[in-house]
């Protein structure tokens, strides 16, 4: 543990803008949070991570028993990563990082959760634009063109109507959506983390391409603003093919 209270670890130019690495000590518990920021906008936290997870665990919920392949779309600090790589049917986990940047901080244990990323042989971390590897034919990954995979977890914007970069809007609709479910096996899964509440209009595309789309609302506490504050997890399942 730093015994500074506040440390950037890490400040660098990207092409969405300034990223940085902090690490701070949080007064009420003693511990160190680490925080990671795009320009002036927080990204992530190591103090909410509850979403993270339940996006995983929803996620890996809807599969039947079986080995596992799964990609997760942003590393961010890996706590969606860790939660997949914790149910034992996972056989292999392709995450699909943007920025060198980050990937780097994993690869030279700057966050906390990096050695064990980087250590679990199931698990390759991949610079990558999610979005447009979504909708290549090539997919997600290269070393094998055109894998399908039994679960997609995305974690990159704040929500589908709140996006860091306006290329990825497209995705969030019927069409960006059937180009994704082409990379899933059938009977596979598509769960998504937002930060806003629940929208009907992304429940409504996601239902033109998705079997019973579910949205789940997940609580946490807030230290900072005091109460609880919530996610959303998305979900749908790719339907089986008839014959």
């Amino acid at each position: 543990m730093s015994a500074r209270r506040f440390e950037e670890i890490d400040w660098r130019p990207t092409p969405l803008g300034p990223i940085s690495l902090r690490r701070r000590r949080d007064p009420a518990s003693g511990a160190d949070v680490h925080e990671v920021k795009l320009g002036d906008e927080f990204l992530m936290s190591s103090l909410f991570t509850a979403g993270e997870i339940a996006l995983a665990r929803l996620g890996l919920a809807e599969l039947a028993d079986g080995q596992l392949d799964v990609v997760v779309g942003g590393l961010g600090l890996g706590y969606t990563a860790e939660a997949v790589l914790a149910d034992s049917r996972v056989r292999s986990l392709v995450v699909v990082e943007a920025l060198a940047e980050v990937i780097d901080w994993h690869e030279r244990g700057l966050v906390p959760l990096g050695h064990r990323l980087t250590s679990d042989p199931r698990c390759r971390l991949l610079r990558g634009d999610f979005f447009a590897l979504a909708g290549d034919l090539t997919g997600f990954d290269p070393e094998t063109p055109g894998r399908r995979f039994h679960a997609v977890l995305l974690d990159i914007d704040h929500s589908p109507d709140h996006v860091l970069d306006p290329r990825h809007a497209c995705f969030y609709e019927p069409d960006g959506l059937r180009a994704l479910k082409d990379r899933l096996e059938p009977g596979g899964v598509f769960a998504l983390w937002s930060n806003d509440p629940p929208s009907d209009s992304f429940l409504a595309a996601l239902g033109e391409v998705f079997a019973d789309p579910e949205a789940h609302v997940v609580p946490f506490e807030n230290p900072l603003q005091g109460g609880t504050a919530t996610n959303t997890v998305y979900v749908g399942q790719a339907q089986h093919t008839a014959g």
